[in-house]
């Protein structure tokens, strides 16, 4: 990957005034109709060696270009708080909004190329994080983002020659510290691991541009063209989804399937009700409470038909909760704000610290449910889903939180019932509404997609929860139950 990046190249200073001319008019002009279509992002990637002159290449593209419609980013080691999180959330936060360019200085590739570095981690981890990567890259392409990865590459004496020269210079003397030059003696190892890294991710959506980076007026003009030209190229086509569309499930050829296989006429009686549900919530409030949990964290979702009762299932969990503790999520249809980014940004962002709740009223499933069915995205969008919410869901699981997911049902004629009774209850009419009677009208094509979803996403990490919803006592019993078992387990209080 390095060999045409180690040759040496060097730019006379009258031709790079005049390169730069036509550069800067280009480069403003393809920003603005970025800006004026706002339609995708720019992900604009700096890695590369120490010295190689990432820091100048970003201060002469914040010349080059208009800066309220760029936003830099800098990533090292996570801090204390962002440790309390999945180690992709502050990837996430930091994710330009359609129509802006986001620089990221350090980026998710470089704690798994330091950690190979230092030995602490092994090449079979190290593959699987790229794995893990090339998916992440996929699915922001395929969300519209371009991506641009730039690796600004020197030779070891290019690296030596680049810290004398900074270290000479009262000005920059500052930014070469003994850690640089202790970091130089590990430059064969930098070499082989980031040449593996860079093979393994250079890919058709996020392809590494690598450029020497010894001459400054060099690098700046091939960083400045490359983007130009990326960024020309994308504004004059239309989003390509990378991922195929997967064949249709087919349907059981004796009716039979994950919801229809369950029993709704179960029941408890009032009396045992009123004896269980406190016993439950006392043990729930006594186990998020324990000092293990203090270092782990809750997501429950909570989808099901609607008028199966999930509103009333979540207060009876949240009764369990010291509200300083958790937060509740209601989703509905994205806002403007949410509408320019990736359509897992605004799940990730409520994603909770360590010895923190969410509970989500409805969630990411949306894409392959609502928006599937009404048509609100391509089918493309929706059958790739599958597989970025698994993703998600084993990056959320792997980073401790302990994940709960339940879907409540109950039966055609039940859910007539029910919305009756809403319209003709007074503190209940606010919850039917005309779209509730138009998804009624589509109970077989929600009762499809509910299918479809179970069957794909029920993992063995995170598996899905049916909750028999006929009766509503029978239902809150089920929900605390499976979430007590399920805190227990994560926590080896068995």
């Amino acid at each position: 990957m390095f060999d045409s990046a180690s040759l040496p190249h060097q730019i006379d200073p009258e031709t790079y005034r005049n390169e730069t001319k036509a550069l800067r008019v280009a480069l403003l002009q393809a920003q603005f109709e970025l800006v004026k279509r706002a339609d995708f992002p720019v992900l604009l990637l700096v890695s590369g060696h120490d010295a190689a002159g990432k820091s100048e290449t970003i201060h002469q593209l914040y010349e080059w270009l208009d800066p309220r419609y760029l936003t830099t980013w800098s990533f090292s080691e996570p801090s204390e708080h962002e440790r309390r999180y999945p180690p992709m959330w502050r990837y996430w936060q930091a994710l330009p909004p359609k129509g802006r360019i986001g620089i990221f200085a350090g980026s998710w590739y470089s704690q798994p190329i330091a950690d190979q570095v230092a030995k602490r981690s092994s090449l079979a981890e190290l593959d699987r994080e790229i794995e893990r990567i090339n998916r992440f890259e996929q699915m922001l392409a395929n969300e519209g983002a371009l991506l641009v990865k730039f690796w600004f590459h020197l030779t070891q004496d290019g690296q030596k020659r680049r810290l004398k020269a900074l270290a000479k210079d009262p000005s920059t003397a500052w930014r070469v510290t003994p850690w640089h030059w202790k970091r130089l003696k590990t430059y064969p190892q930098l070499v082989e691991v980031a040449n593996h890294v860079l093979r393994l991710t250079d890919t058709p959506w996020a392809a590494w541009q690598v450029i020497n980076g010894e001459d400054d007026r060099y690098r700046h003009l091939m960083a400045g063209k490359i983007l130009l030209t990326l960024l020309r190229e994308r504004l004059t086509r239309p989003v390509q989804v990378l991922l195929p569309s997967s064949l249709p499930k087919i349907p059981s050829v004796d009716g039979r399937d994950v919801i229809s296989a369950f029993d709704l006429t179960q029941k408890v009686s009032r009396q045992e009700y009123n004896e269980r549900l406190p016993a439950l919530q006392g043990e729930l409030s006594a186990l998020v409470r324990h000092k293990r949990f203090a270092m782990r964290s809750l997501v429950v979702v909570f989808e099901g038909v609607d008028a199966a009762g999930k509103g009333g299932a979540i207060k009876r969990v949240a009764w369990a909760l010291d509200p300083r503790q958790f937060r509740i999520v209601p989703v509905a249809a994205p806002t403007d704000e949410e509408r320019a980014q990736p359509y897992l940004w605004r799940f990730w962002r409520h994603i909770p610290a360590h010895g923190r709740i969410t509970i989500f009223d409805r969630s990411w499933y949306g894409r392959v449910l609502v928006e599937r069915v009404e048509g609100f995205c391509q089918e493309s969008d929706w059958q790739r889903a599958y597989a970025e919410i698994n993703d998600f869901e084993h990056e959320l699981v792997e980073a401790g939180i302990i994940l709960v997911k339940f879907w409540l049902q109950i039966s055609y004629e039940e859910q007539l019932r029910r919305f009756r009774d809403r319209e003709t209850t007074p503190h209940k009419s606010h919850k039917i509404t005309d779209e509730d009677w138009r998804n009624r009208e589509k109970w077989l094509l929600y009762h499809q997609a509910v299918c479809d979803m179970i069957d794909r996403t029920s993992t063995g990490q995170v598996p899905w929860t049916i909750v028999e919803a006929e009766d509503k006592r029978f239902a809150r019993l089920k929900v605390l139950k499976t979430l007590v078992a399920n805190l227990k387990r994560a926590l080896d209080l068995r």
